[in-house]
């Protein structure tokens, strides 16, 4: 009896870790999302200096910069380069997360930005969303959890107790 109350709890406990899964996820990508958004709104004006004088160009107002004897005009053309290849960064880890549920989840789990991935989790709230791509990833998780501690405990019970354990088949049974 306690062991079938051990494996209830370990289904709730995968099915409860599943469920975190797809809301990481989401909060993940509306971070990205935010810092995008703001990246673009800090090469807007320099994306409007580059529409008007060098034809859209931003890579030509970053040269333009950089060949100024001025030293604040130069100073300026890293950061405005910091600032587009920020950009361009967020927009590809942007689109990345715009893919299936499995290659956003594989996305997240390997080639994130490490950084919105810290922030992600420093500031993420546990939350139970009932839709039913998370339902699934709850029920896939919890059956894959309680699979594999109850293999494990089961594997450990084996090597240490051995085959002697087994108890014999009661006459009725057979």
């Amino acid at each position: 009896m306690l062991r079938s109350y051990l494996r209830l709890v370990l289904f709730t406990a995968g099915l409860l870790i599943g469920v975190q899964i797809p809301g990481f996820i989401s909060d993940y990508s509306k971070r990205v999302e935010a810092h995008l958004i703001e990246a673009q709104k800090s090469l807007g004006g320099y994306n409007d200096t580059a529409q008007r004088f060098f034809k859209g160009d931003v890579q030509a107002l970053i040269q333009h910069y950089r060949s100024s004897d001025d030293p604040v005009f130069r100073t300026d053309a890293d950061n405005i380069n910091t600032l587009l290849t920020r950009t361009q960064t967020l927009d590809r880890e942007w689109l990345a997360l715009q893919g299936p549920w499995y290659m956003r989840a594989y996305h997240v789990l390997t080639a994130a930005d490490p950084d919105i991935r810290k922030e992600t989790w420093n500031g993420y709230s546990w939350q139970v969303l009932l839709s039913p791509d998370v339902i699934g990833w709850g029920l896939v998780c919890a059956l894959l959890f309680s699979l594999v501690i109850e293999s494990f405990v089961l594997f450990i019970d084996w090597v240490f107790v051995g085959r002697h354990h087994v108890r014999p088949v009661n006459r009725d049974w057979r």
